[in-house]
């Protein structure tokens, strides 16, 4: 099966680098699959979850605090604000972080305050959905439906 290239980078570090069969991400116009031979283009990420297959048909998730992701046909890359993956993710902290934007939201004027608390919003949602993604696949859950 073809592969192509991903590379995730931080300001921080390269988070990510490997051959993938796929990647799920969350463009600034909803959920995009891309594949190997993929026709190029840029794009912002929304804060979300990303899906990735690797070659060996495993999947990884991790949590993208937003960036840009450049796709060529045999190679991705992503630059992300910030990216975890689902094991680094301490979902108490997320929740707490959570807590707090809500609140911040409840009380922010509709200005520069507004956007940051809707922000960090956001970033918790992404990582508290990457963290339960790996409980339910250490636990063995399955979905009914």
């Amino acid at each position: 099966m073809a592969t192509l290239k991903l590379d995730i980078v931080t300001a921080e570090s390269q988070v990510f680098s490997e051959d993938v069969n796929m990647i799920l991400a969350e463009g600034i116009e909803g959920q995009m699959a891309i594949l190997p031979k993929h026709a190029p283009l840029i794009t912002m990420l929304n804060p979300g979850e990303l899906l990735i297959r690797n070659k060996d048909n495993d999947e990884i998730y991790m949590a993208v605090s937003g960036g840009f992701m450049e796709v060529r046909p045999d190679k991705i890359i992503i630059l992300a604000d910030a990216c975890e993956r689902s094991d680094d993710i301490d979902a108490e902290r997320a929740e707490a972080a959570k807590c707090r934007a809500q609140e911040r939201l409840k009380s922010a004027t509709p200005d520069l305050d507004q956007v940051r608390a809707e922000a960090a919003l956001r970033r918790s949602i992404a990582r508290l959905t990457v963290a339960e993604k790996r409980r339910k696949k250490a636990t063995g859950f399955r979905a009914q439906g």
